[in-house]
């Protein structure tokens, strides 16, 4: 992030020789114990009777869902959901006619307090008043009724603050929702531009258990040529996805170019965030200096570029060698693999709840 650097977190286990494969769920569950066992133990015993509220801060496509998926991955699903406020305004809107007929479109209504109407708002949801945009108000008072739906779990929270003037809300969220008192805390996720920009250009996303991977930076055991396409697919390594093929979204092939405005607005709000003052914050790294790389992180951990040619008919051949970037200060680094970075949330997640 231009003008801010977050701390460095390590991994590094001292004695631990081991290596681990990151892209396989089976080879990360080891991983995690072996990198913060205590830490999860730790949460593990806190989350039986307690849980959080935790607000992800960060660009676009900074890899908020891949986090808090690896963290329900540790922890399980039945202790961690990660709330998407775009994906709920979407799912909402799509599906209108039967949520009108809900019990949560009365709680709605019903917890609803704003400068327009209700009626108003339900009209700027479908975008039939292009006037200004979703009030917050309303954003607020979905978000209450959704959440009510998730006790007992801890939540992730993506899309809170999105806004400035939306950062002041997140701050007493918890209190004006009059939801459960228990930790509340920020995840500020500092990524370089350089990456987004990769990570979007070759992404792949399961249609199924929504997982994202990465045709150049982050693939599975299971990819295959289409000579019909001639291109490479690569199916999703979930074993209850089934080998769903992995698809690119609408775009992905221009980049940050269609969303560098959006980029420029999530780093105020993230600067703006950081100077808070009460509120605990969870500082990650997606990147580290390549010249302290090997001080902090395994080589394992750092995100490596692939390379694919085909062999045969339909046959790969993966070919990986480091892959390096420029962060926003002009630093030559190495960006982590996900689940290095989930290492260091668990850990400061463990601080921050005093365990």
């Amino acid at each position: 992030m231009r003008g801010l650097e977050f701390p460095i977190v390590g991994t590094k286990v001292k004695g631990l020789t081991k290596t681990f494969d990151l892209a396989d769920p089976k080879s990360r569950k080891p991983y995690f114990e072996a990198k913060a066992g205590d830490e999860i133990a730790a949460i593990r015993k806190y989350l039986k009777a307690g849980t959080f509220m935790a607000y992800f801060v960060g660009k676009k496509n900074s890899g908020k869902g891949t986090y808090s998926n690896m963290v329900a991955e540790i922890f399980g699903q039945d202790k961690v959901a990660l709330v998407s406020v775009g994906d709920l305004v979407r799912e909402v809107h799509a599906g209108w006619d039967q949520f009108v007929k809900s019990d949560e479109y009365r709680q709605l209504k019903a917890s609803y307090r704003g400068f327009i109407s209700f009626d108003e708002a339900v009209e700027r949801l479908h975008g039939r008043s292009t006037a200004s945009l979703l009030p917050t108000e309303f954003i607020l008072a979905l978000l209450k009724v959704r959440l009510a739906k998730y006790s007992g779990k801890a939540v992730f929270l993506d899309g809170l603050p999105r806004d400035m003037d939306q950062v002041s809300y997140s701050l007493f969220f918890r209190d004006l929702a009059n939801l459960r008192s228990d930790p509340d805390m920020f995840i500020l996720i500092d990524i370089p531009i350089s990456v987004i920009d990769e990570r979007i250009k070759y992404r792949v996303v399961c249609p199924k258990c929504k997982t994202s991977r990465n045709l150049k930076l982050l693939v599975t055991k299971d990819i295959e040529f289409d000579p019909k396409t001639e291109k490479f697919i690569m199916h999703c390594d979930n074993p209850e996805c089934h080998r769903q093929v992995m698809l690119p979204k609408e775009g992905d092939d221009l980049g940050i170019g269609p969303i560098r405005e959006r980029l420029e607005k999530d780093e105020e709000i993230l600067k703006k965030v950081s100077g808070l003052h009460g509120m605990a914050k969870i500082l990650l790294r997606n990147h580290v200096p390549a010249v302290q790389a090997k001080k902090y992180f395994d080589k394992y951990e750092l995100t490596p570029e692939y390379v694919l040619t085909r062999k045969g008919d339909t046959g790969v051949v993966v070919k990986e060698k480091p892959w390096t970037i420029k962060d926003d200060n002009g630093v030559e680094s190495n960006s982590l693999l996900a689940p290095a970075v989930v290492v260091t949330l668990v850990k400061q997640l463990a601080d921050v709840l005093d365990l």
